[in-house]
């Protein structure tokens, strides 16, 4: 760990510290935990309490309107709410928010992993009247932006060429290079769901939430299931699995595939590009880690390669 990393993780731990022990002036709490460790955000625990530490260009407006969201009462229930609405960091220095201490799922229990309570809480999600000054989600720019990574990250390297074979068989829309189909806008959405996004609150085995906003906003709802309609399409997924998750956002009344029928044309471009975004991060990761695709990883680079193989109709929506 860098000297500047053991800065931040004491600070965030001071400051979940403090939260959880209001004047205390000592305690056996365990040293700082630290959760996770991205570009975007470091997350550490203290007690009963996280902090996150968000990257330093953050959008502070549009972070504030995702903690309005996530505080709203009409949420309770769907998302977990924040501890506090902290005052903005100074010019230059990193937005912190703070949080409750949930039970994440077990990843080494995929059998008992949520995916009919995801759904409904998805379902739940979309339908809420999006509340004012909340921004649009970026499913095409977060896609496309994996994919400039990957190719800074792998210059020339025949490794990328499935992958960018696959994001050129998408419609322009979803690369970001056009406007989407207006008739999707305007639901409220999560905007990065798999199951890192879900905790029982109160641990260890309240009921079952979604945490993490940082891409909450108003789009299109599909894109919230292409990532589970990825999985299932690559193989990662399995079938009965799917089909409790998607069985329960139609009874829930979730309004991103219509409630019978064949759901793949609403779903079909937004697991494509979910697809290509998947295999594009994990080409940068490895050649970051200097290693060889696992077989996950490996799974959705041939998937990508099977996308580009489509007729180009299938690769269009429809309705665009």
């Amino acid at each position: 760990m860098t000297t500047t990393q053991s800065s931040v993780v004491r600070d965030l731990g001071a400051l979940a510290h403090r939260l959880s022990h209001p004047g205390a002036a000592r305690c056996g709490c365990e040293p700082p935990q630290i959760l996770a460790d991205r570009p975007d955000g470091m997350v550490v625990r203290s007690g009963a309490i996280v902090a996150k530490a968000h990257a330093a260009d953050t959008d502070r407006e549009a972070l504030a309107a995702r903690l309005a969201l996530a505080a709203d009462p009409r949420l309770t229930g769907i998302l977990l709410p924040p501890l506090t609405l902290p005052p903005p960091a100074g010019p230059g220095a990193r937005p912190v928010t703070l949080w409750p201490l949930g039970t994440p799922v077990d990843p080494d229990d995929p059998g008992a992993a949520p995916w009919a309570e995801a759904a409904v809480l998805l379902a739940r999600l979309h339908r809420t009247e999006p509340p004012p000054r909340l921004p649009p989600t970026r499913g095409p720019a977060k896609a496309a932006r994996a994919v400039a990574r990957m190719s800074a990250a792998l210059p020339g390297d025949p490794a990328v060429l499935p992958v960018l074979a696959g994001w050129r068989a998408l419609p322009p829309w979803a690369r970001g290079e056009t406007a989407a189909p207006a008739r999707r806008d305007g639901f409220l959405c999560h905007g990065d769901l798999h199951l890192g996004q879900l905790v029982r609150h109160p641990a260890p085995d309240g009921p079952w939430l979604l945490i993490d906003v940082d891409d909450a906003g108003v789009g299109d709802p599909a894109w919230d299931l292409g990532r589970p309609a990825a999985w299932y399409a690559a193989g990662l997924l399995a079938a009965e699995d799917w089909s409790a998750f998607l069985d329960a956002y139609r009874s829930a009344g979730g309004p991103a595939v219509p409630a019978d029928g064949d759901p793949w044309p609403a779903l079909d471009v937004p697991a494509r590009a979910l697809t290509v975004q998947t295999a594009a991060l994990a080409l940068a990761k490895c050649a970051a880690e200097q290693r060889d695709p696992d077989e996950l990883e490996q799974l959705m680079i041939e998937s990508c390669a099977r996308i580009a193989t489509l007729p180009p109709q299938l690769a269009t929506d429809p309705a665009s």
